[in-house]
């Protein structure tokens, strides 16, 4: 597939254009004209980005890519390290942030609440007008006790967690990534737990007291769903092989 319909087809699956976000979304570095092997990641991290070229591949797409807004537009150091890498091994690298923590079918979120056992889900945690988180609710309500293994089991990692809520638990809200801050929205919307990546201060004395259930999985564990979702999508649909590659990170 030419890199230019390759970009294309992510750019209308993943729409960036509905989005105001905290970095360009699509194509950020152009590599060789034909796609063959694709590697899907979170980070474009340096090491990332040598596994993808291990793997013979011509494209990388992750949900960090390597511009952000704000960010001196300087290219040295780690950042001239990575682009190096890319332009070394003729590697296009393409970023979705915000697009792939909304999508129903491969983004962060919603197909994490489907594993999870959610149904009904719908949008929930709007930024900037646009919701990029999902909700939804258990058929047979389940004991706090059970949906917190069911989330350690499902990320890997035991989550951080304030478990101040109903006995059972009825709703979830999700937003991966850095999005503690939602814990707020959450109570507005009378869930009864609320699942994200990162978790600061502030979030114990909200969740004891508004009596809701909080568990922070961690920021990258939170953020391999899209990614490994959207290889597959690759795969089937657009007859190029991907794979998802997993540079583990703690926090």
């Amino acid at each position: 597939m030419h890199r230019d319909v390759f970009i294309a087809r992510l750019d209308e699956l993943l729409t960036p254009r509905l989005f105001t976000d905290y970095c360009p979304n699509g194509l950020q570095v152009e590599g060789k004209d034909e796609i063959r092997v694709v590697v899907t990641g979170v980070t474009a991290s340096l090491a990332l980005i040598l596994e993808a070229a291990a793997k013979g591949a011509d494209a990388l797409v992750v949900h960090h890519g390597i511009f952000w807004n704000g960010t001196v537009p300087l290219v040295r150091g780690s950042h001239k390290r990575r682009v190096e890498a890319l332009l070394d091994h003729g590697i296009t690298l393409l970023g979705y942030h915000l697009p792939l923590d909304r999508h129903p079918e491969v983004g962060n979120n919603a197909p994490a609440l489907r594993d999870l056992g959610l149904i009904d889900l719908a949008p929930f945690a709007s930024h900037k007008g646009t919701p990029i988180g999902w909700k939804g609710r258990f058929e047979v309500p389940v004991t706090s006790e059970a949906f917190a293994h069911r989330v350690a089991a499902y990320y890997g990692r035991p989550p951080v967690s304030f478990m101040h809520g109903p006995r059972k638990i009825s709703t979830v809200g999700m937003v991966s990534g850095a999005a503690q801050g939602d814990l707020a929205i959450a109570v507005e919307d009378k869930l009864d737990a609320f699942v994200t990546g990162e978790v600061s201060e502030a979030q114990f004395h909200l969740a004891q007291e508004e009596g809701i259930h909080f568990l922070s999985v961690g920021h990258h564990a939170s953020e391999r769903v899209g990614p490994r979702a959207l290889a597959t999508w690759i795969t089937n649909n657009l007859g190029v092989e991907a794979t998802f590659v997993d540079i583990e990170n703690p926090v």
